[in-house]
Formats: C-alpha cells, sequence, structure tokens
C-alpha cells in the first residue's frame, strides 16, 4: 500500500504530504543557474537534511539534492511560506508555482511573506528578477496582501513553513480539497462577469512559433456564424479575460493555458467543449482540471487527421500543427448542443492544407519546416529528428554563466582533491 505521507513520492490529490505543512528552523534555500527541466535546489533543514516536501514534481521531481547544502550568501529573518519555483511561462505559473499558495489560509499566525526560487539570477539584461505584471494581477486576483520575496542566491531564512504541492500538472491537475477550497474561496471573488453566452478563446493570433491547428481563421468563421464570439485573451488584461470567462454559458477552445485559467474563474452552470490541437497527454492535464475546478467534465473533442511536426522537434508538442478533420469536430458540436448544424463544416482539401502548413512554414524565423508525423492505431508516433534542425539561438550571457560554473571544482571534487592532498 502507497504511503501517502512518505514525501519520496509524487503528490496525491487525496492527500498525504501534499496537504501538509512542515515548519523549517534556520532553513536554507539551495538556488541554481541551471536551465535544464530537472535542477539541483530546494530546501535544507539546520542538519543538513533535504527536504523533498519542498520539492516540485511533473509526474516525476523536477528537483534534485545538490551534492552538498550551499554556503549561504544571504540571510532572511523572520517567519516566511516557501512558494517554490516562479515560472514566467503562463500555463506552467498557473498550474506549478501557485500549488503551495493554499498555506496562506492554513498558516496560524503572522508571516512576513511568500518565497519563491527563480530559475535565473537575473534577467536577460542583467537585471534583478522580479514579478511580471500578470503574475502581479493574479496575485492580486487572490487577494494576497503578503510581501513576495524571489530568492536567486542561496539564503537561509530563519523559519520557513513549507506547504505540499496541492496543485501541478499530470495526477496533481485535480488539485487538493485544501487547493480548491482556496481558490474557490478567493479567486476573483468580487470581480463582476461581462459578456456574451457564447465565447470561442483563439490562437490564431499567436506567433506560428507557438503552435496551433491549419486553417483556424475558418473554424473561427464556422463559429462566428453560429453566434459566437472570437476572442484573443492575449490583446485583452487578465481582469478581462476572468470576466469574459465567467459570463459565456458555452465556451469552445483548442486545448492551452487558457483552459487552466478558465477552470480556476469558471463555474458548473457553463458547457466547455475542449478541442484537442496535437497528440499529447497535456490535455488530460486539462480535462483533469477543468473537471475537478467546475464540478463538471468538459467534452473533448479529438479530431485531428495529422500532427505536423517541426523540424526540430521529435513528437507533438505544444510547437505543432494539428491539421482537423472539421467535419467531424462540427458533427460533435452539433450533438453536444454548441452548434445547431454542421451542415457547412466541411475538411480541407489536400491543396488546402498544403497552403496552409507554407503558411505557417513562412511565418517561422530559420529554415524551419513542418513534416507529418508518423502515425499508428490513429495517434501520433515519434519521429526521426531532421539531419539539420534549425540552428538555436545563443545566448551569449547565459554561456558564458554556464562555462564559468562548469569551471569551478564541484563539492564532491573539492573533498576529493582535500583527501588526496
Amino acid at each position: 500500500m502507497v504511503n501517502l505521507n512518505d514525501a519520496s513520492l509524487a503528490p496525491n490529490p487525496t492527500g498525504g504530504w501534499s496537504s501538509s505543512l512542515t515548519s523549517v528552523a534556520s532553513a536554507v534555500i539551495a538556488t541554481t543557474v541551471s536551465q535544464e527541466m530537472i535542477q539541483p535546489m530546494g530546501v535544507f533543514d539546520a542538519d543538513g537534511h533535504y527536504l523533498r516536501q519542498a520539492v516540485l514534481w511533473r509526474d516525476r521531481p523536477l528537483m534534485t539534492e545538490p551534492e552538498a547544502v550551499p554556503d549561504t550568501v544571504e540571510t532572511l529573518p523572520g517567519r516566511w511560506i516557501w512558494g517554490g519555483i516562479l515560472l514566467n511561462h503562463f500555463g506552467h505559473f498557473l498550474t506549478e508555482t501557485t500549488g503551495r499558495l493554499w498555506a496562506v489560509d492554513a498558516v496560524k499566525g503572522d508571516v512576513d511573506g511568500i518565497i519563491f526560487v527563480s530559475k535565473r539570477d537575473s534577467d536577460e539584461d542583467g537585471n534583478v528578477v522580479a514579478l511580471q505584471k500578470y503574475h502581479e494581477m493574479f496575485f492580486d486576483m487572490l487577494g494576497l496582501t503578503l510581501p513576495i520575496k524571489i530568492v536567486t542566491k542561496p539564503t537561509r531564512v530563519e523559519l520557513l513553513e513549507v506547504p505540499g504541492q496541492g496543485f501541478g500538472i499530470g495526477t496533481m491537475a485535480s488539485g487538493t480539497a485544501e487547493f480548491r477550497s482556496f481558490v474557490r474561496n478567493r479567486f476573483a471573488k468580487d470581480l463582476a462577469p461581462v459578456g456574451g453566452d457564447k465565447l470561442y478563446i483563439s490562437r490564431s493570433g499567436l506567433s506560428a512559433i507557438r503552435g496551433g491547428i491549419l486553417e483556424e481563421p475558418r473554424l473561427e468563421s464556422l463559429l462566428a456564424a453560429d453566434g459566437y464570439e472570437i476572442y484573443h485573451p492575449q490583446k485583452h488584461s487578465l481582469t478581462d479575460q476572468i470576466a469574459r470567462y465567467k459570463a459565456a454559458k458555452q465556451i469552445v477552445a483548442l486545448d492551452g493555458s487558457a483552459l487552466h485559467l478558465l477552470a480556476m474563474a469558471g463555474h458548473s452552470g457553463q458547457q466547455v467543449a475542449m478541442i484537442k490541437r496535437r497528440d499529447s497527454d497535456a490535455s488530460v492535464s486539462i480535462f483533469n482540471h477543468l473537471a475537478a475546478f467546475l464540478q463538471r467534465a468538459p467534452l473533448v473533442v479529438n479530431v485531428i487527421m495529422q500532427d505536423w511536426i517541426r523540424s526540430d522537434r521529435t513528437r507533438a508538442d505544444r510547437f505543432s500543427v494539428g491539421e482537423l478533420d472539421f467535419a467531424k469536430l462540427g458533427g460533435e458540436l452539433a450533438a453536444a448542443g454548441f452548434i445547431a448544424s454542421a451542415e457547412s463544416w466541411k475538411c480541407l482539401t489536400d491543396v488546402e492544407a498544403k497552403a496552409a502548413i507554407a503558411e505557417v512554414e513562412k511565418q517561422l524565423k530559420g529554415k524551419l519546416t513542418f513534416t507529418p508525423a508518423p502515425r499508428k492505431n490513429g495517434k501520433a508516433v515519434r519521429a526521426v529528428a531532421a539531419e539539420k534542425p534549425a540552428e538555436p539561438k545563443v545566448n551569449a550571457r547565459r554561456e558564458q554563466r554556464m562555462a564559468n560554473k562548469a569551471a569551478e571544482p564541484t563539492e564532491r571534487r573539492k573533498r576529493r582533491l582535500a583527501q588526496n592532498n
């Protein structure tokens, strides 16, 4: 039987360590400048034990124990709440930066603020890492008044309250009861609904580098003919987005970050249709988030005929482009009551699909191209990477920083050299 209180195991939305609070006196926060997905960082207690309750999971731990407790650069007096990693990608910020904020209501007594660590020790121009505008607006929507501190150097904290991870991607997308209650009771509580009954959340105004579907404008035209407002969230404030999401009774969208915000702002009286745009497990997390928070499962429409994979990738992902069967899509939406009829919904011809792919390629910089993914049993499978993918952009400052770090002996090498001498 799995022990849910074992913090070396994955957090669980039903409880266990993901719903626990751990007080750590004289805690040491270890930071890193690594840009890898899995990073050596986290929290140590006063005895030098690595605190696994502070680790971020995404079906696997994204933090690993550093080789040694770092020498602290800063000392922070007072009592603080561990917030985890501050992420800048909107969807990952919503799902992975917010997962410990439930502790704001759970911690008893006064606290001095919330601590986040950054993946970077400074921004691209060498400036101190700071909250972005949408970070601030989101925290305001939660009614957070505590100071926020972003740590980029090893720091000793007088008293650190470490909440378990109550939300995330994968198995944690439904959130713990504590996290769902925190969002339900706080998020945009006083913001009034504004807008019409039918809303299509579009991606067509985003850069082609972010992926999407072929001929999304055609989908928009078909939905607009049925009374849907075509809404481009990136053109509106966070406040406006939430107000629109609260007001709509029927919402159609491609799978993506916007649906995570809808899950936090919406309600059970809404009918939501999520159209899959790529053969990826990302849509499972979005489904679980919507179903748990809205207390009503969304309609999932999977009518992908072909995944078009970018030449520097090997599988369908957030950068790929989906070719949808518009006729089947219309049929499923009509059957579920989202549209009146699918009579005018037609598939793209081969000529139209090729022209659409050529247009997407033209919008991308460099020599990136798209190729159809191999398919097996109706799903995309991993492809062979292109022989000459486009050269990645080089961040000279980051390269130099990483080179300097690599040139420094690690703690393990220092100890070995000392023993040899």
